[in-house]
C-alpha cells in the first residue's frame, strides 16, 4: 500500500474516542501527509497586527518547507508572499521581524516593492520584463488583531473565522497592543502530541502548580461539552455580555474553532501567582472592568489564546519533523504600558514560563512512549479528555475528507 492508502487504513480502524496509532506521531512518511493536507490547505495563525504596525513593518515564519513574509504595505494593507526571490529562489527577509522601505535579496539585490513588484533587477538586458517577476502571493487574513495566512492555491472561505471570531475579539482592541514578551521552544514531540496535552487539564494538578492557583481544572471550563450546565459560570457569563463583552462558549460545525470567556479561579483576575492583575493599565481603554476572566480560543492547527482584562497571551505553534514542535508564545499588553512602571516582565510571563516547560516535558516524555513498540492506548478519560478526543475526531475527520477528495481527482 502507498503511505496514503495506510494511513487511511489506520484512521477507519481507529477505535472512537482513543489515541492514534503509533504511525501518525513518529512517522516521517505520515508527517509529510499531514503537512501536505493540513499545513499547506488550512488558514494558520502567523503573529499580530501590532507586529507590523507601520508600512515596511515585515514578520517571517517557515511552514514545512515554505519560508513566508508578511508585510505592511505604503497603502497600510496587510501582504503575505512565498519568502523567495524569484530570481534564484534565496530566501529575501531572515530575520525573524523588522522594517524596510523595500524588500531587498541579499544575494543579488533584486528589489522588491512592499506590494510584491520587483522594482530593479540589475544587468538583466533590455528584452527582461520586471512585471512577470514579482513575488508570489500567499493568501493573508486579519480578524480582531490576528494574522492569518494560507499557502493552499485556493484558500477555504475566511468570513466564517471573522464572523466568529470578530465579535469576541475587538472590545479588547489587541491590533492597538504590543508585544511585550516573547519565548519561543522547540518541543521533542509530534504536533499532535503537544495540541492533545493542551486541549485536557487532566494532567494539570500533578504538573502545573503555578497555573491551578488561577485557572479551574474543571472540565466545564477546559472541555467543549459547554458550560451551561453550570449556574455559576453562567451567571458570569451573563455579566460579561450585560457589559459588552461576548462571553457564550461557541465552537465551530466542523469543530475547528471555539471562543468562550471562562471565569479563572474565585479572586484571581489574571494567571500571575498572586492571581492579581500583571498590568496596571488595562489591555483595551474600554474594557475597564477587572475581571472579565479569560477569553479562550482555539483555531487547529495553529493557536490556543488566552485575554484578560490587562494582558493576552498568545500561543502559535509549527511543525518542525515528525517529532519536533515549535511553540512560540507571546504577551501583549496595552501599547503604552511601560515595563517597570506598569508592569513587572517576570510577574508577567513566571505563569506561563513554568507551565510551557512543564509541559515540553510532559509531551517529550509522551513521544518516547508513544514511540515505543509496545504503544497500545486505551480510550481518554471523557470526563476530562473531551477537548483531546474532540481536537482527534477534527482531525481525522480533516485528514479523511482530503485523503479521499485528492483520491477522487
Amino acid at each position: 500500500m502507498t503511505a496514503r492508502e495506510t494511513i487511511l487504513t489506520h484512521l477507519r480502524q481507529r477505535q472512537a474516542a482513543t489515541p492514534l496509532h503509533h504511525d501518525f506521531y513518529c512517522d516521517r512518511e505520515a508527517y509529510q501527509v499531514d503537512l501536505d493536507l493540513i499545513w499547506y490547505r488550512d488558514w494558520l495563525f502567523v503573529g499580530h497586527d501590532c507586529e507590523v504596525r507601520n508600512p515596511g513593518d515585515f514578520l517571517t515564519i517557515q511552514v514545512g518547507d515554505y519560508p513566508v513574509l508578511v508585510v505592511r504595505d505604503r497603502d497600510g494593507s496587510l501582504r503575505a508572499f512565498h519568502n523567495s526571490c524569484r530570481h534564484r529562489g534565496s530566501r529575501i527577509c531572515s530575520a525573524e521581524r523588522g522594517s524596510a522601505p523595500r524588500l531587498v535579496c541579499p544575494y543579488h539585490q533584486w528589489t522588491y516593492a512592499l506590494d510584491g513588484r520587483l522594482i530593479a533587477a540589475r544587468d538583466m538586458g533590455g528584452a527582461f520584463d520586471r512585471s512577470k517577476h514579482g513575488l508570489k502571493p500567499v493568501h493573508c487574513a486579519s480578524v480582531g488583531g490576528y494574522i492569518w495566512v494560507c499557502l493552499g492555491k485556493v484558500a477555504p472561505d475566511f468570513e466564517p473565522i471573522r464572523k466568529h471570531l470578530e465579535p469576541y475579539f475587538a472590545p479588547h482592541k489587541l491590533h492597538q497592543a504590543k508585544v511585550a514578551f516573547v519565548s519561543t521552544t522547540v518541543e521533542n514531540a509530534n504536533w499532535k502530541l503537544v495540541w492533545e496535552n493542551n486541549r485536557e487539564c487532566y494532567h494539570c494538578a500533578a504538573n502545573h502548580p503555578e497555573l491551578i492557583r488561577t485557572f479551574s481544572e474543571d472540565p466545564a471550563v477546559t472541555g467543549v461539552s459547554g458550560s451551561d450546565s453550570d449556574p455559576s459560570i453562567a451567571a458570569k457569563v451573563a455579566n460579561w455580555e450585560a457589559i459588552g463583552l461576548p462571553s457564550q462558549f461557541k465552537i465551530a460545525g466542523n469543530g475547528q474553532h471555539r471562543t468562550a470567556r471562562m471565569p479563572l479561579i474565585e479572586g484571581a483576575v489574571a494567571f500571575t501567582m498572586s492571581g492579581k492583575a500583571a498590568v496596571k493599565r488595562p489591555l483595551a481603554d474600554t474594557v475597564t472592568e477587572e475581571d472579565v476572566g479569560s477569553l479562550l480560543m482555539f483555531h487547529y492547527p495553529t493557536t490556543w489564546n488566552h485575554v484578560m482584562g490587562d494582558h493576552a497571551i498568545s500561543f502559535r505553534l509549527l511543525p518542525l519533523s515528525p517529532t519536533q514542535t515549535q511553540l512560540t508564545t507571546k504577551w501583549l499588553v496595552h501599547k503604552d504600558a511601560v515595563e517597570g512602571v506598569d508592569y513587572e516582565l517576570k510577574e508577567l510571563t513566571e505563569v506561563w514560563i513554568a507551565t510551557n516547560a512543564a509541559d515540553k516535558r510532559i509531551c517529550q516524555e509522551n513521544q518516547i512512549g508513544v514511540a515505543s513498540p509496545a504503544y497500545d492506548p486505551a480510550p481518554y478519560s471523557l470526563v476530562h479528555e473531551d477537548g483531546t478526543a474532540q481536537f482527534v475526531d477534527w482531525y481525522t475527520s480533516q485528514l479523511e475528507n482530503r485523503l479521499l477528495e485528492d483520491a477522487d481527482r
